[in-house]
């Protein structure tokens, strides 16, 4: 366990760093950040000339340093497992965007290795953090659309630039990689983790090498399903929805909301549909601030661990059982 404030170096200089993550860590005041790493000292400078802390050449260079105690990894998708092994074996706690790793085989390994050296590893799975889901999941437990039925997560966004990592198979890994596990999340979220796929399908752009988008249908033993949609080659859309005996609960802008969003549920009855309001929050914040907490306050992270593990032999299952099209 660690004193406050806790000293934190970020392996990489990602654009999620920049717009949102290093906002937050700065904004927090349990938070000292130390050292930004790239591997071009120009790209480093540039984070610390806005964000403070040292530039350092070289992500090893970062974990030698004595004095930081965790790391951030905003790295891409696919060279994340590598870092927080090699952050874990230097004795940082982690805190990763997400997904922590590609395969369930690596995902274990890391979440076994957090175990074993008794040291914080969290997956930055921000939505998860913002209490608009916390209401959702509150107002399904008071029966207020009866018995859940099925579920519906989206989430796309428009074609990016050519060279975007996502485009990269050995870097970024495509759409479902990226983007496909919002929804299982949110599957797992609302439903359980005793939950199957029941059929899938990829769209693969054999010229890139990596799959633009994606859908699965996932079910529980007892019938209740969940259809799900990702990709980035659609219009923008962000959103789920919950089907019960009764009713219907949606959730628009439920994965990418700003801090100064305040989200509306929408629930619709047989008889009378109603909006709720609710509170703008920082979702990035209430990550960093979670994140600070299990380190200081020494929480273990096996919830989260479990989920993590649960979600990564899901997104394995949809690439077994996925119908590809070219």
């Amino acid at each position: 366990m660690k004193a406050s404030p806790l000293r934190i170096g970020v392996l990489g200089c990602a654009g999620i760093a920049w717009r949102r993550m290093l906002p937050a860590i700065t904004a927090n005041p349990d938070v000292t950040l130390t050292a930004v790493a790239s591997r071009s000292e120009t790209k480093a400078r540039r984070f610390t000339d806005r964000f403070g802390g040292e530039p350092v050449v070289g992500y090893e260079r970062l974990l030698e340093r004595a004095d930081v105690d965790a790391v951030y990894v905003p790295l891409p998708a696919l060279l994340h497992g590598d870092w927080i092994d090699r952050a874990l074996r230097a004795g940082k706690h982690v805190l990763s965007e997400k997904p922590l790793a590609a395969t369930l085989k690596q995902a274990t390994a890391l979440v076994d290795l957090a175990r074993e050296r008794g040291l914080v590893l969290l997956e930055s799975f921000m939505f998860l953090t913002h209490s608009q889901h916390t209401r959702v999941r509150e107002l399904i437990a008071d029966g207020v659309i009866g018995e859940l039925r099925s579920l519906t997560a989206e989430f796309a966004f428009p074609q990016k630039s050519a060279d975007d990592i996502r485009y990269l198979p050995d870097v970024g890994g495509g759409a479902l990689t990226d983007i496909g596990v919002y929804p299982v999340r949110t599957a797992l979220l609302y439903l359980g983790s005793q939950l199957d796929v029941l059929g899938a399908s990829l769209h693969y752009d054999e010229a890139l090498g990596v799959d633009l988008g994606g859908a699965a249908l996932i079910g529980r033993a007892d019938g209740v399903t969940a259809h799900l949609t990702w990709g980035m080659e659609h219009s923008y859309r962000s959103r789920y929805a919950l089907w019960g005996s009764s009713g219907h609960i949606s959730a628009h802008w439920a994965y990418t909301p700003p801090p100064t969003h305040s989200p509306v549920l929408r629930i619709e009855r047989q008889d009378r549909v109603e909006e709720l309001t609710l509170p703008a929050e920082d979702q990035f914040g209430n990550v960093v601030a979670a994140f600070v907490a299990r380190v200081v306050d020494g929480v273990p992270s096996s919830l989260e661990g479990e989920s993590v593990l649960t979600q990564a032999a899901l997104v394995d299952r949809v690439r077994e059982r996925a119908l590809v099209r070219p």
